[in-house]
């Protein structure tokens, strides 16, 4: 064996403690952090304080960074940078922002208290007879002991447990290569305000750490229902994610004479039965099949009885994407409402047809097409109505609805108000975008860096030998939106989604000197996440997966090709 053989496999024989990363997630996971409250402000602090524990840090504060994001208290990412030699420098990523507690009911003062929920989760399940199948398997996962439950614990505080550990056993390697850094972010469940402010900083970050990122890993958690070899998965891209909407304005009737009319109701049936779960819509290619779109939101907009068919209804989709481009998207849902509202038509006027022979006589007029409108074009409709001052009054209204955090509401009060503004009569429909773009990400083994990151971890799945517990496979993309569509990924927005948006914060606008570069996840994997029981697949997410991670950054950083 030559020296270098032996010093690689030197350092690659020392073992990440799982105890470590153990102790980092459940300290991480005691400091409630749920989106928007003073939690998520105050959790960055706490982080900052707990890696200034380590070593490096203590040594190097100047590499420990707090960067603002965004809010009020000020939410603000965690940059940790670990220097060895030269300027090539991988990424690791992960969000602290949680979803509510509220879902823990008696439990939820033991939510972020790992160990004390678990044996309340046993003993509460374990007293009752009625279990259903789902509690079945969550008393005999948390009762086998390799499932460790608590809010945020998954999703994803032991992607970030696993991520300082590899952190400290970096900076303790006397010759590391190349330099590691993780970045912790804010907001993920929301609007990835906190991933997308810290790429917007990340340029000048760069240029003050004097490094250049090659490549990325997203430590974000996968689902497994079954024995993790599903769950124990590296995704070399993620899914893009479009909520396209439809404002859909009817001609109210009497319920007595209901052929006088046509229902929005109706037309936005006939929409709806078009798009749901449509599979022929689902997008694909030679490597993936994306979900097909699933209505979010369907609602009438009346606030009150009436005896009349409802004038406008509102109908919200989300629709998953890899291969297609968003204007393509959106021309395929502008086709499919225009064809399925059509279809509703048709078919109410040729009831209204047949009951007119029942009664002998004309049921009413027949329903004209309806008028189908992009939100650019409503936009410019209204302020050629309103004439002088309507760009201040629009801005005014958006103020106004977006101080919603529901992006489904605020996008709905502010097209319903240019409705009214545009004085829109019926039979119509708008359509637009209710909120963020999430674009899609992939490998290109065609570039150096991306082929670089790909082999090493090809290399890191090869060391883990035949064993069918410690396996690793590749899949495609990752279907949970996620912050690796704003890791490394510098494409500009689309300008008929930034057209079609009616809230200007969900538009993502990029700056030109984004970094680019490739992004994987590989993560945790448990069950059920977000939900009262959702737990970590201890073994993996603290004794295998660490080491994973800290071969594969020690490869990719390794590489001689690239190295400085």
């Amino acid at each position: 064996m030559t020296s270098a053989q032996e010093e690689t496999a030197s350092r690659a024989g020392s073992r990440i403690d799982s105890k470590r990363v153990r102790q980092f997630a459940l300290r991480m996971t005691s400091w409630p952090s749920e989106t928007g409250t003073p939690g998520e402000a105050s959790f960055a602090d706490r982080l900052h304080g707990l890696l200034g524990e380590l070593p490096y840090f203590r040594e190097h504060p100047q590499d420990l960074r707090l960067v603002a994001s965004h809010g009020e208290p000020l939410t603000r990412n965690v940059v940790a940078l670990v220097r060895g030699t030269g300027k090539r420098t991988l990424v690791m990523a992960g969000h602290f922002d949680t979803v509510s507690t509220d879902n823990y009911h008696e439990l939820k003062g033991l939510a972020c208290d790992s160990l004390a929920l678990k044996d309340a989760l046993i003993e509460s399940l374990s007293a009752r007879t009625d279990r259903s199948e789902q509690e079945e398997r969550a008393l005999a996962d948390l009762a086998s002991g390799d499932f460790l439950p608590g809010r945020g614990l998954l999703d994803m505080k032991s992607g970030l447990a696993v991520a300082i550990a590899c952190l400290e056993q970096f900076a303790a390697d006397t010759d590391r290569r190349g330099n590691l850094m993780l970045v912790a972010t804010p907001d993920e469940e929301r609007e990835s305000r906190g991933m997308r402010s810290l790429r917007d900083a990340l340029p000048g970050l760069v240029t003050d750490f004097d490094i250049e990122i090659a490549g990325g890993i997203n430590l974000d958690v996968t689902s497994d229902q079954g024995d993790g070899s599903e769950g124990r998965a590296v995704y070399a891209g993620t899914i893009g994610k479009l909520l396209p909407f439809a404002l859909v304005i009817g001609c109210s009737s009497h319920a007595s004479y209901p052929f006088e009319g046509v229902s929005a109701q109706a037309i936005a049936a006939g929409i709806l039965a078009r798009l749901e779960g449509n599979a022929s819509l689902a997008d694909r290619d030679d490597n993936d099949i994306s979900p097909p779109p699933i209505c979010l939101e369907a609602k009438d907009l009346r606030d009150g009885y009436e005896v009349t068919t409802p004038e406008r209804f509102w109908i919200a989709f989300n629709w998953l994407y890899h291969s297609m481009t968003a204007d393509a998207l959106f021309e395929r849902f502008r086709e499919e409402v225009l064809t399925g509202a059509n279809e509703a038509v048709e078919k109410f006027a040729a009831q209204s047809a047949e009951y007119g022979k029942l009664v002998g006589g004309s049921a009413g007029a027949i329903p004209a097409r309806p008028r189908l409108l992009s939100f650019k074009e409503l936009r410019a409709a209204a302020a050629r109505v309103f004439g002088d001052g309507f760009e201040a009054l629009y801005a005014e209204k958006e103020r106004e609805f977006s101080q919603s955090d529901n992006p489904l509401v605020a996008t709905r009060q502010l097209t319903e108000w240019l409705v009214g503004l545009a004085r829109l009569s019926g039979p119509a429909i708008v359509i637009g975008f209710s909120g963020l773009q999430y674009p899609p990400s992939h490998l290109r083994l065609t570039e150096g860096n991306d082929r670089s990151l790909h082999q090493a971890i090809e290399k890191a799945r090869a060391g883990l030998g035949n064993d069918p517990a410690r396996s690793l496979v590749w899949k495609p993309h990752f279907y949970g939106i996620s912050d690796m569509s704003f890791l490394g990924l510098a494409a500009s927005g689309s300008q008929v989604v930034s057209d079609n948006t009616p809230i200007a914060r969900l538009v993502d606008r990029p700056p030109e000197n984004a970094l680019r570069f490739p992004t994987v996840n590989l993560g945790p994997w448990g069950r059920e996440f977000h939900q009262k029981f959702e737990r970590v697949h201890e073994p993996y997410a603290f004794g295998v997966l660490p080491d994973i991670v800290s071969e594969i950054a020690r490869t990719f950083l390794d590489d001689h090709g690239h190295r400085d």
